[in-house]
């Protein structure tokens, strides 16, 4: 996922994302323990979808708070 549709996103659709891809990298890493082949490509890859995700919720965090800073 791009980072520009990332912050296309509102932030309830992010956080139901977040919780959605925390579901399934528990089942991949599950199957890759029981040695069931589950791809470390796609693992990968949601961990970075992650963290874009999360540095776009930290980035609108920080820009609200600016702003509160900047009117009080």
């Amino acid at each position: 996922m791009k980072a520009e549709k990332v912050r296309d996103l509102e932030e309830r659709e992010l956080k139901a994302q977040l919780n959605e891809m925390d579901e399934q990298l528990f089942r991949l890493r599950f199957q890759m323990s029981m040695g069931q082949a589950a791809g470390l490509k796609k693992i990968r890859t949601m961990r970075k979808d992650r963290a874009r995700i999360h540095t776009v919720l930290r980035e609108r965090e920080l820009a609200a708070a600016a702003g509160e800073a900047k009117q009080g």
